[in-house]
């Protein structure tokens, strides 16, 4: 029997309301939470690329504070994906690319997460493949990319095939706006790439109706959670690699998702042995 591919599962960024006692020690700075986290976990997802591009300096230390073998994943600027949504921002995407060279071999994927788009953004899919097929093209080779839409029509044989063209992988994501993985896969093949991107993002404006201190758990979510344990097997034993990622608004408690998955992987794959 072939061996499943690897999987690294951590969280959507190493800082939180709410962390330090319940994940962090009491009393920690700040400066040593990502030394911490990386004797937890072998990957993150890095949030705050999203909002702006760090320094090289900043770069080098988280290099430089993890272990051998971590790797991060980091989004795009907001500026790509939402503000000038892929015109005009070659020189962006190059000094942001450049500025992640500085992970060398800890770089991982490199995320575009799209906002939802209503018809007047684009009227159709079409308009905005119209859009994203030449901006693909120009990407530069040696990295891994993948791409978030929050779009649930859009998720069509076409889309998956313009990022399959290119080996662009397309982000499964655990959204109430988006289909649930088993609708997925009976609509589309949804691995495009050389490897899988799942976010277990959750309902953002429903938690946050209940919490705003995310140091503990407070939606069950241990059977979508045995449901994508499934289907990561079944991704794994494709031979694909698979990277996750859970936010806190999915459950309440990132870290806390993450051990439940894995305790769900693990059943799994014992069931599976």
């Amino acid at each position: 029997m072939p061996q499943p591919a690897p999987i690294r599962v951590g969280t959507s960024a190493f800082t939180a309301a709410g962390w330090e006692g319940s994940f962090y020690p009491e009393g920690m700075k700040p400066a040593e939470f990502l030394t911490h986290y990386a004797t937890r976990f072998d990957t993150v997802e890095v949030d705050s690329t999203f909002y702006r591009i760090p320094s090289e300096k900043v770069v080098r230390g988280w290099h430089q504070k993890t272990p051998e073998g971590f790797l991060f994943s980091v989004k795009v600027p907001q500026e790509i994906t939402h503000e000038k949504v892929l015109e005009d921002c070659d020189a962006t995407v190059k000094v942001f690319l450049r500025t992640m060279d500085a992970l060398g071999e800890k770089l991982g994927p490199v995320l575009f997460q799209f906002p939802y788009f209503n018809r007047k953004a684009f009227a159709t899919v079409d308009e905005f493949l119209a859009r994203l097929a030449p901006f693909l093209k120009k990407l530069p080779k040696g990295y891994r990319f993948a791409l978030e839409t929050r779009n649930k029509n859009w998720l069509v044989p076409k889309f998956a095939d313009t990022l399959r063209e290119r080996g662009i992988t397309l982000a499964l994501v655990d959204h109430p706006w988006l289909p649930r993985p088993a609708e997925l896969f009976q609509r589309i093949d949804p691995l495009t790439g050389e490897f899988a991107y799942i976010r277990w993002l959750g309902d953002r404006k429903g938690i946050e109706e209940r919490t705003k201190s995310w140091d503990k758990t407070i939606v069950d979510r241990r059977r979508e959670l045995r449901e994508w344990a499934n289907v990561c097997w079944k991704i794994s034993g494709r031979g694909v690699p698979i990277f996750a990622y859970a936010n806190n608004h999915y459950a309440g408690h990132a870290p806390d998702t993450v051990r439940e998955f894995m305790e769900a992987w693990r059943k799994v794959a014992k069931m599976a042995g």
